[in-house]
Formats: C-alpha cells, structure tokens, sequence
C-alpha cells in the first residue's frame, strides 16, 4: 500500500470520483429536500468534478501540486449550482494546502484537506451547519487529530471514510428539515461517493461510467473546453535564482491575484514559473527581483471574435441575466439585458458560463442577475474570476430579476444602481407553481408525486390539483393592501386560454390593482406569479 500520493495517483483519483458520482448522481438527487424540480445537487457536483477529471486527463506530470492546481483551476470554472461552487472551493483550498510538493504524505494530506475545509468555509457567506460543509470540516478535524495513528495512506483514508459517514448521519439532527424529509445532507453524500472514489484509486482499482451517463460525461467535457478565453496571455519563463536562501513565497504571492492556472514550482535554485495572466510585464518585473530569467515564453490565447470586441468603445454598463424559457428570454431583452445566459431550474449554468458571458459584454461594467437563489454562488464566483469590474445582484427569481432591471438608471452611478436594483428586488413577492417530482413530507404536508405544489419564495404552502387553482392560492398569499402591480408568467405547458382565466379572476378580486400577463415560455413552472 502506498505511504505517499503523487500527481498521477491524484489524477486517477479524481477520475474515479467523478466516474463514481456520475453514476450515483441521480441517486443524490433524488436526496434532496424538497420535491420541487431543483437545480439537482448530484447532477451539479457530479459536473463539477467532470471538469476537473477532464482537465487531468491533459497532464502528464507526476508532482501532486501540479495536478491539484489544474484539479482546483478546472471545478473553479465548471461549478455548477451552490453545491458544485462549494465543491470548487473544497479543491481550491486542497491544492493551496499542496502548493510546492511532488508528493504527498498522511499529513500533508491532512492539512491540505483543512485547508480545504477552512476555503470553503470562507466562500459562503452564512455557512449552514448539517451540509456539505459540515461533512467536509469534521472529516478534516479528524484527519489532523489521526495523523500519528496511521502509517498506511489506505488505512488512514477508509478511516476518513468511516468518519465522513458518521456526520452524515448526523445531519438530520442538525438540520430539521432533513429530519422531516427522513433523508441525509444531499450534498454531504455527494462527498463520500466522491470520497469512495478516491480509495478505489488508492487501491488500484478503477471506477467505469455505467452506460446510461457516458453521454453525459463526454457533453460536459467539450462545455469546459474554453479556458483560453479568460486571460490573454500565457506567460512561462524559468528563474534561477540569486541565492539558495531567498524564499519565492512572496513571489509567488504577489502573482497569484494577476491571472489563472498558476504554477510556481522550486528545484534547488531554479524556480519554473506558468500563469495564464493580462499583465505578464508585472510578473516579469516581480520575477527579476529573485534572479535571472531564461526561457521567457509569451503566446497570446485570445480568441479572434474576443479581440474584435476589445477594438471598439467599451459603453458604461451590461446587463447579464439568467433566464429559462423564450418569453423570459424576450423580456428580458426588451427592458434592457445585452445578454442572457441560458438556465435556471434543473439547468443551473457553470461558473464558466456565466464567465463567458459577462466577458461577450462590451461594457466596463457588468450587472448580473442570477434570478435563481441556486446560481448566486456560481455569479459570485464569476464576478471574482472576471477582470472586469462585475456587480452581482442576488435575485432569486425571475420576477426580482424583471424588477431589478426596470430600476437601473444608465445615468447613475454604479453604487447608485446597485443601491437601486437592491431595492427593487426585496420589493418583490414571489410565488411559483409546478409538479411535484417526488414522493415527499414538507413542513408536515404529505406530498404524492405529480401534486401540484405552490411555493412563497422557497416554502411549499399549498398542494391541490389543479395549476390554476393552487396559483390562485399563491396569489392571496403574497397579494396584499399596498400590492400595486400582481405580474403573472405562465409556462409551456400551460394554454394562454387558461392562463387569461386566471388573469380574469386576479383581475376581478384585486380590481384596485394592475395585473399584468406574459408568457414565460418556462420549463417546469406551470406559472411563477409576483406581488410587489
């Protein structure tokens, strides 16, 4: 058995996870809380990691940091919903914490898995204890506390294993409304598939793709394919430095803010230096203050439509939204959005995506709505990435979304706007219809699949039917005296000869306000419905 891991047992190790989660994904989904048509917490993990697979599949060196950089680099771009953004920081943290080494030992992998735990912890603003991130932080305590207990990589992983499952089964106490669903933390079962995985690797075995997610797998892998757009130059030079005793980790940290895909790796006194980055004269600068330079290498992989853009005047503000369904679609490009990414539901867009989007915008500033309380993550995660200055507005739903928009003012100044369109969506009330997936009991309601189901933000409040019927439920529920504007979205599935009778009745019980119609066009919804 192996007493320490390089980069090609780390590469083998990541494809197994990923090969072992995309074929338990629909399992994991299935895990989750509520029986609404989510954005899927195994599907977003299990394509999450897939890029990370994919970009090991590139590499051909043996050092663990290399690997976990490349691993770290790819699921940052990939990350899909919050539970794919979460796994991105988890690696993001895990090759932090192996920065430097060829290979690792029990406690260079006990400290990189803290380090991981602590990343993730960081990224999310108001962590919630009895997930994902629960899993992760107890399994890394005890990691660091078990160090001297274990001489065998293999032994001490199944021993992380075994506690990793014993906090999932302690996520129901934690978490009230997993104990009432009867199930565990979706998400934390996410890691210890991902987990299994990698032990199998350790093991010399290998995890196959079933059948049925093969193709799955392989779309993923072309949709992460685009990592040359963000930073224009790719800078590789070699350092040899002045002295022996001169440390590069300031180097390296004054660096690591200027681009992407970062490689600083030390031998004796040479020091091998990769970035992908826009400004390669200020880490050329900072490199000449350790030694001399040789090998200087400089391409440019900018796109050609990318430099086109770049040639003509950027205007003062874009507007980004995330939208499912052609009506939304539409309307939004009639009030003012210069681009939409397409998703929401089911369908929640990569952090990659999002990226690729702001950056087709030719605007010095970029507004982002998210409009899904499962995409604010992967926004904020692109806002961080993009070099342009990125506004995230987190509206969580359509109808915030709308609003937002309707407020900003091309005259006013960015914190102005912001100020603005923060407003704007916590004026709106929202209220969405669809079928239930599943089999569930939510806040002591007993759902059947196929129910129709009513939702006031993220709380299940009412079962019947009928979609006219529970929408007209809804509507009472977030209509009150001082609504002036009731706005009603009906999906594809629905005819606009029944969604003109539901209008006709909001119209004739709320005659003091102005009901508006549209056609969403939006998958899943049967209607999604606002007050403000």
């Amino acid at each position: 058995m192996p007493s320490h891991i390089n980069g090609v047992l780390l590469k083998n190790a990541i494809i197994n996870a990923s090969n072992n989660l995309s074929n338990y994904k629909t399992m994991v989904d299935n895990m989750n809380v509520f029986p609404v048509p989510d954005g899927d917490t195994g599907t977003n993990m299990s394509m999450t990691i897939s890029a990370a697979a994919h970009e090991t599949m590139a590499q051909n060196g043996a050092d663990i940091s290399k690997v976990a950089d490349g691993v770290a680099y790819a699921s940052l771009r990939g990350a899909r919903g919050n539970s794919g953004v979460i796994l991105s920081q988890l690696f993001r943290g895990f090759a932090k914490g192996l920065a430097g080494k060829a290979e690792a030992d029990i406690p260079a992998l006990a400290f990189a898995l803290k380090s991981a735990s602590d990343t993730a912890y960081k990224a999310v603003m108001k962590p919630t204890e009895g997930t994902m991130l629960t899993v992760a932080r107890e399994t890394a305590e005890f990691a660091v506390q078990s160090i001297d207990e274990f001489a065998d990589i293999v032994e001490f992983a199944e021993a992380l294993l075994n506690s990793a499952r014993q906090t999932l089964d302690k996520t129901p106490e934690m978490l009230p409304v997993l104990k009432e669903a009867g199930v565990v933390d979706a998400g934390g079962m996410g890691l210890v598939i991902i987990m299994e995985g990698f032990i199998a690797a350790l093991k010399g075995q290998e995890i196959a793709v079933s059948e049925k997610d093969k193709t799955v797998v392989q779309t993923h892998y072309k949709a992460v394919d685009t990592e040359k757009i963000k930073f224009m130059y790719c800078t590789e030079f070699i350092i040899t430095k002045k002295s022996l005793n001169y440390s590069i980790q300031s180097f390296r940290a004054s660096i690591e803010r200027m681009g992407d895909s970062m490689l600083v790796i030390e031998d004796g006194d040479t020091v091998k230096v990769h970035i992908h980055t826009n400004r390669p004269g200020f880490v050329i600068e900072q490199a000449v203050k350790i030694g001399e330079l040789s090998a200087i290498k400089i391409d440019n992989m900018k796109e050609q439509h990318i430099e086109t853009i770049a040639k003509e005047p950027a205007k003062k503000y874009g507007i980004v939204a995330v939208a499912s369904g052609k009506g939304f679609e539409q309307i939004f490009v009639d009030i003012g959005a210069d681009s939409i990414v397409k998703g929401g539901q089911s369908m929640n867009p990569s952090t990659e995506d999002i990226i690729n989007t702001i950056e087709s915008v030719n605007a010095e500033t970029v507004f982002v709505l998210p409009n899904n309380k499962n995409i604010v993550l992967a926004a904020e995660q692109a806002a961080q990435i993009s070099d342009k200055n990125v506004v995230v507005i987190p509206s969580k739903t359509i109808p915030q979304g709308i609003s937002a928009i309707l407020m900003f003012e091309e005259d006013a100044s960015v914190e102005d706007n912001t100020s603005l369109m923060l407003q704007a969506i916590s004026c709106i009330k929202t209220g969405q219809i669809t079928s239930a997936a599943r089999k569930s009991s939510v806040n002591g309601m007993k759902i059947k699949a196929g129910d129709i189901i009513g939702l006031v933000e993220d709380d299940i409040t009412t079962i019947g039917k009928n979609p006219n019927e529970v929408a007209m439920q809804i509507i009472k529920s977030i209509a009150d005296d001082d609504s002036v504007v009731i706005t009603l979205f009906f999906g594809n599935d629905i005819t606009a000869d029944d969604a003109t009778l539901l209008s006709d009745k909001v119209k004739e019980l709320y005659s003091g306000c102005d009901v508006i119609m549209h056609n969403g066009g939006q998958p899943l919804y049967h209607y999604i419905v606002s007050a403000e």
